[in-house]
């Protein structure tokens, strides 16, 4: 049976088999690839972090897959394609983070930890106290974007199928999520490379060739596709100038500098972000690694500054917002328009691709920081066997994945990047004052990473529930009733002073002191790398 997707203006997208079949091409690809990974998971530094031998070139591109997401590729697009010149804030905001990574983290991080970002933070305090600490907040943190991920691979595959009502959306969002689970269960670290290198490479040779044939078609003129753009949008030159989403009060100012703060700041605490600079051999493929990602961030970016308003010129807004997922299906809809369902399923299939990667790498950081941290140090106090924590991370994958699901169905219609920027500012929130005064602040004790830890983290999910991204505005989750009194849809401009305040006061109000010799220990392996080990 043949089925048609109506579009707003008329069209159709193609037969469902042939864009069902493209997908599936991509989906057993890379389920062989993790196959053929499995047997070599023989100890936690195989699962957890690749067995530390990446090189920074590979694990670049990797860690370019790992961030370019669902967010990336289809809420900024989207975003650029109905708001324009404030949708692109997006990418600024993202590309500038990685030199906070470079300059401050990637390499101290890596000679300090083995696999989660407790083995930093926790280095010099009690182990067991601030590693629990440590786990929460990689927990909330991946689970508020494995939400973003989950909702927009939804959207995604009901876009591709056809589906408009949220009964049939919902059921392929528990669908996606288990074909994500099985990435994570049977691959680990070493599998989620090999996907996420393939994709990322996919989607950069992707983009660019849209790129390229936007170009074309306008005339080789990025003015012919702005005024084009402008020309199909209600916003009209407005589009191409400040203030479409952001600036319209003083209030929406200051929620895009709050953004803003969230997005440099963010990237460098992801959880699944830093735990990619575990799976190089030393400091100097770490900054490699970082280099290699940039590059190809920057790449990226640019051909979808082009793409988004290319989405704006020849799709328009009114048929964007009026197909399954609304913002994030820009990028598919273009593609639908310039290639046909050929090229329609190809890109498609490249994003869901980039969603599993992704989520892959969020599932394992979460569930290896479980493992790793609470199950191995705390209840089991350093005493577990490799076997054991790895049983423990795949039984966390299922749960944290089962939660994800169910939050990604609650957030489906939301703009996927706008969704990665509250994790951001969690992430920003909960880790990175932890992790500076750690690295620099001799004086820094348990108290001070506790105080940081959660105190961050509290504040900023306390203002998130009260603020209107959960309820009193029409884009709510909750859009029916209003109990918001915080102001900004981001907290970052609130919550991450506040995190690196209660770290400060607390550790000037606890009694303890540091071991001269620990810090002694921890500076010199921090700068050298002489010490680290894998298991």
């Amino acid at each position: 049976m043949t089925s048609t997707m109506t579009l707003a203006d008329g069209g159709q997208s193609g037969t469902a088999p042939l864009n069902i079949g493209i997908f599936l091409v991509f989906v057993c690809i890379t389920l062989y690839i993790v196959y053929r990974t499995t047997g070599k998971n023989r100890t936690k530094s195989d699962y957890y972090a690749a067995g530390g031998v990446l090189s920074g070139r590979r694990n670049g591109i990797a860690l370019s897959g790992d961030f370019l997401s669902a967010a990336s590729f289809l809420g900024i697009t989207g975003a650029i394609a109905i708001h324009g010149y404030d949708g692109f804030l997006y990418s600024v905001g993202w590309v500038v983070a990685w030199l906070v990574a470079l300059l401050l983290i990637a390499e101290p991080l890596r000679n300090l930890g083995r696999y989660t970002i407790g083995d930093v933070i926790g280095y010099k305090s009690n182990q067991r106290s601030v590693r629990a600490a440590s786990s929460i907040s990689t927990l909330v943190i991946s689970f508020f974007y494995m939400l973003a991920q989950m909702s927009g691979a939804g959207e995604l595959v009901s876009l591709l199928l056809g589906i408009h009502n949220r009964v049939g959306q919902a059921l392929v969002v528990v669908a996606v999520g288990a074909v994500m689970l099985l990435y994570v269960l049977v691959g680990g670290m070493k599998g989620t490379t090999w996907v996420q290198v393939i994709k990322a490479t996919l989607l950069l040779i992707c983009v660019t060739l849209i790129t390229v044939f936007l170009f074309g078609s306008f005339g080789f003129s990025i003015s012919n596709i702005l005024n084009a753009a402008a020309d199909n949008n209600p916003l009209g030159q407005h589009l191409l100038t400040p203030g479409g989403w952001y600036g319209q009060s003083a209030t929406s100012e200051l929620d895009f500098v709050s953004l803003a703060i969230s997005l440099v700041l963010g990237i460098s605490c992801l959880p699944h972000i830093l735990m990619r600079f575990y799976t190089v051999p030393d400091a100097k493929e770490a900054r490699r690694s970082v280099a290699w990602c940039t590059g190809a961030m920057f790449i990226f970016y640019l051909s979808i500054l082009i793409v988004g308003f290319g989405a704006a010129a020849l799709v328009g807004p009114r048929a964007i917002l009026s197909a399954p997922g609304q913002e994030n299906s820009a990028a598919p809809l273009l593609a639908l328009r310039i290639g046909g369902p050929v090229l329609f399923g190809i890109v498609s299939g490249i994003a869901f691709a980039t969603i599993l990667a992704v989520v892959a790498g969020l599932t394992i950081a979460s569930s290896s920081s479980f493992a790793h941290d609470v199950y191995a140090n705390v209840i089991k106090r350093g005493r577990s066997t490799a076997a054991a924590e790895i049983r423990v991370a795949r039984t966390t994958s299922i749960v944290v994945g089962a939660f994800a699901i169910v939050a990604g169905i609650l957030a489906s219609g939301q703009n996927v990047a706008f969704l990665v920027s509250l994790a951001l500012a969690l992430a920003a929130s909960a880790n990175l004052a932890p992790l500076l005064y750690s690295l620099y602040w001799r004086r820094f004790n348990t108290a001070g990473s506790l105080g940081s830890v959660y105190g961050g983290l509290v504040c900023c999910l306390t203002l998130i529930v009260f603020s209107p991204v959960f309820s009193g505005t029409p884009s709510s989750l909750f859009p029916d009733v209003d109990f918001h009194w915080f102001p900004l849809t981001n907290p970052g401009i609130v919550s991450i002073p506040f995190s690196f305040l209660c770290g400060f006061v607390a550790t000037l109000v606890s009694r303890e002191r540091v071991s001269p010799e620990k810090q002694a220990e921890m500076e010199v392996r921090a700068l050298l790398g002489a010490g680290a080990v894998r298991e």
